[in-house]
């Protein structure tokens, strides 16, 4: 792991791989864990006690350790525009009241409980919106996603160790193993399709494996359970392309730092968990940005995860939204990262000429 010079970012960066963070944001998109839930209908659902996840969230121990590095990264993320709350009412032109709800992509127990006035809002909505409607089919979705080959695998000779030197070879081969797959098994798939394989911990994929669903398509499964009207606002294939669209090297690099995070895995996961349940949403950004490397190279590819993973996304899920805002009554789902910012979905609607509150 690469030991950071900047000592406000030391104590992050010896639990964190430099890109692994940022990645594994990237790999908690749509439809990478929508992949790992067509996967688990492949086979029946075995009944058992879903497993509990555990970690420690390390920004305790950042501010334990670096107080004034700590408190920098908490000065940053006051500043970010509606960076505090999950939960949205949607107002304008005297229409019923919509609502936006910021989720994870987890099937975490208390992720999936969403704040009470959140399941309020749900139960008398009449509209659901959520990223993708194809996640509420599993056999649709896998459809979707095989139909794009390219997208998720190399189709022209090349494969996963074109990229890697021998010690990452190496790492990413007994990272692979200590997970029940092989190197030979995956070595065709992009690298953030390995990834989706490895940047989850054993207790999520093990949730997912019994059949548990993760709060979005929940949330699309009991739309359409309960007769409500099901919209969704990108495809599938434009959240493959999205990830197929970041360069190959840092997505690369991100994998290998990912399978090197080995049990701090769950920390991360927990960190991010806390930071949600929370609401702290500008906290978000900022951390990964703690993390991130600071050379040239590296920050533009950072730039570039943050402007075509998030940015764009939030553009395309503010103009589409927006129409379907218009008719109020509506409650609409998408990932929290892509809530919050200057370009986030709150303020990207506001410019649509919406209200936005937070709800307590």
């Amino acid at each position: 792991m690469t030991v950071l010079l900047h000592k406000s970012r030391l104590v992050l960066a010896d639990r964190l791989a430099d890109l692994g963070l940022w990645l594994l944001a990237a790999i908690h998109a749509l439809v990478a864990l929508t992949f790992l839930a067509v996967l688990a209908a492949l086979s029946p659902a075995q009944a058992q006690e879903p497993p509990v996840c555990s970690g420690d969230n390390l920004l305790v121990k950042y501010e334990k350790d670096d107080p004034a590095g700590f408190a920098r990264l908490r000065a940053e993320a006051e500043v970010v525009p509606n960076g505090k709350g999950i939960f949205w009412k949607i107002e304008r032109d005297g229409r019923p009241a919509s609502w936006l709800l910021g989720t994870m992509h987890v099937t975490d127990p208390r992720v999936l409980a969403m704040p009470q006035a959140a399941r309020s809002a749900y139960a008398a909505a009449a509209t659901v919106v959520v990223e993708s409607d194809e996640i509420a089919d599993e056999k649709k979705a896998g459809a979707a996603i095989m139909a794009r080959p390219d997208l998720t695998m190399f189709t022209d000779g090349r494969s996963i160790t074109d990229f890697l030197d021998e010690e990452d070879r190496k790492k990413l081969t007994e990272g692979l193993k200590s997970r029940g797959l092989s190197l030979a098994a995956v070595g065709r798939m992009k690298p953030w399709m390995i990834a989706s394989f490895v940047a989850l911990p054993a207790c999520e994929i093990a949730r997912k494996a019994a059949g548990a669903a993760f709060l979005d398509q929940r949330l699309a499964k009991d739309a359409l359970a309960q007769g409500k009207t099901l919209k969704g606002l990108e495809t599938l294939v434009e959240q493959i392309s999205a990830l197929d669209s970041l360069p190959l090297e840092p997505q690369v690099q991100g994998l290998v730092q990912t399978i090197e995070l080995g049990d701090t895995l769950k920390d991360v996961i927990e960190t991010m968990s806390q930071i949600y349940l929370s609401g702290d949403t500008g906290m978000i950004m900022p951390m990964m940005r703690a993390v991130a490397p600071q050379t040239d190279e590296d920050a533009k590819a950072y730039a570039e995860f943050e402007q075509r993973i998030i940015v764009d996304r939030n553009h395309v899920m503010a103009e589409r939204a927006a129409p379907l805002l218009a008719e109020g009554n509506v409650f609409m789902a998408v990932g929290a990262l892509h809530l919050a910012g200057p370009e986030g979905v709150v303020e990207l609607l506001r410019e649509e000429g919406f209200t936005l509150t937070a709800v307590r």
